[in-house]
């Protein structure tokens, strides 16, 4: 696959509506449904709607601390394919053959680092990139690794407060509030800022986001304790009130998307393209098998470097139960790709699920429960309308009470 260039295309609130006209989709307010994305012309199945750069993007918080190595920037994966299946599997003599496709290897003498804190980067594009957007003032220096410093400790509250599988990142928050300090129009940043939806309380339906409830009380006060002590200078004095700080989580709540990036599944792409003799082929197929296995023994489901971002365009998007297009990551870093699902015929919505696929196959009244606690709506799609007369219980009584347990616990993003 071509290398994606690192240039950030979404920069304001005029691209975003220069982008939307040449891609062939406006966004309409919908009686009942509120803003969303409208087709003006057909889409095959598998046809590119749009690409968008994010516009803040951050790794997440235990991924990093885990020692997923990912551009500061893109998210681009830093390791080798060797380095990473060696440390995915903790076996420093695994073996991997073809590694004259190796993804990175064509990046490696690109990466580089700020030379103060020594945050890496894929390249010096995105060194430059950040520097220009947010790393001027984000960066710590030698603060980096003082356990003291109000941003780690922020940054720590917010890992005891959500373990892995992680869905967000107050290090989002952290970058935003670093691209208010460092931007020389700071009316245009609120703008788009503002454009993101922060919706905590549906007061008409009488929905809450989880974060409102008890369980989450006294965890979001100590989140917000700490976000004003790393913040308790003057200019972010309108972001440091509980209602402008539960606003922030609102838009990274209801926003952001996730991010995997993974110079394995790169290589394994790759690979499994090229023109090989049969029995080359099943040996390849065992050998990738074999790698996922040990891999797997070791690092579980965790084997990507991960994080989340907030997109202009993509954010715009409703979700539906059987959604029409899905958001996918072709590039490696943090340049979002929607594609078609299905065939999308002009003046058609387009939607993408907030849920992954093993919730969409959920019960009616499960999949309500997770939107409700976290995009603060009720879906009223074709398939949630089909099964309006089904039982209000979760899949599979009991043991799926305890799954949607586990599954709100977690901060999830769309």
């Amino acid at each position: 696959m071509a290398n994606k260039p690192n240039t950030r295309a979404i920069g304001n609130l005029f691209s975003f509506l220069f982008c939307a006209k040449m891609n062939h989709f406006e966004i309409r307010e919908i009686p009942g449904k509120g803003r969303a994305m409208v087709a003006t012309k057909s889409y095959a199945t598998d046809e590119i709607i749009f690409e968008e750069e994010p516009f803040v993007s951050s790794q997440f918080s235990w991924n990093a601390a885990y020692g997923y190595a990912a551009c500061d920037h893109c998210m681009r994966p830093l390791e080798t394919v060797l380095e990473n299946v060696r440390r995915l599997a903790s076996d420093a003599k695994l073996e991997v053959p073809l590694l004259q496709h190796d993804p990175t290897a064509s990046w490696a003498a690109q990466f580089t680092q700020c030379q103060r804190c020594k945050v890496r980067y894929c390249s010096e594009d995105c060194l430059m990139e950040a520097q220009k957007r947010y790393h001027r003032v984000a960066c710590m220096g030698a603060f980096r690794a003082d356990d003291t410093h109000p941003i780690n400790v922020l940054n720590e509250t917010w890992k005891k407060m959500h373990y892995p599988p992680e869905t967000g990142t107050i290090m989002l928050i952290v970058r935003l509030m670093a691209m208010y300090q460092q931007s020389s129009k700071k009316s245009e940043f609120l703008e788009q800022l503002q454009s993101f939806q922060a919706l905590i309380v549906n007061r008409e339906q009488k929905i809450y986001h989880k974060m409102l409830g008890e369980n989450f009380e006294q965890q979001m006060d100590q989140l917000y304790g700490a976000f004003c002590k790393a913040f308790a200078a003057e200019e972010f004095a309108m972001f440091t009130t509980p209602d402008a700080f539960k606003t922030l989580m609102g838009i990274m709540g209801t926003n952001s998307q996730g991010i995997a990036t993974s110079v394995l599944a790169q290589w394994v792409t790759k690979v499994s393209d090229l023109s090989l003799p049969d029995a080359d082929k099943t040996a390849l197929d065992t050998v990738i098998d074999d790698l996922y296995s040990k891999v797997g023994e070791f690092a579980g489901e965790f084997l990507n470097n991960e994080g989340s971002g907030l997109y202009l365009l993509q954010s715009k998007i409703n979700h539906s139960c059987v959604p029409n297009a899905c958001s996918t990551f072709p590039y490696s870093n943090d340049i979002v790709v929607l594609k078609a699902l299905a065939p999308i015929q002009e003046g058609d919505e387009i939607c993408i699920s907030y849920l992954d696929e093993c919730m969409l196959e959920r019960s009616r009244h499960s999949r309500h429960k997770v939107l409700r606690e976290n995009y603060i709506f009720v879906c009223q799609c074709l398939k949630c309308l089909a099964q309006a007369s089904d039982p209000d219980v979760t899949s599979d009584d009991d043991e799926d009470d305890d799954e949607m347990d586990d599954y709100e616990d977690d901060d999830d993003m769309n």
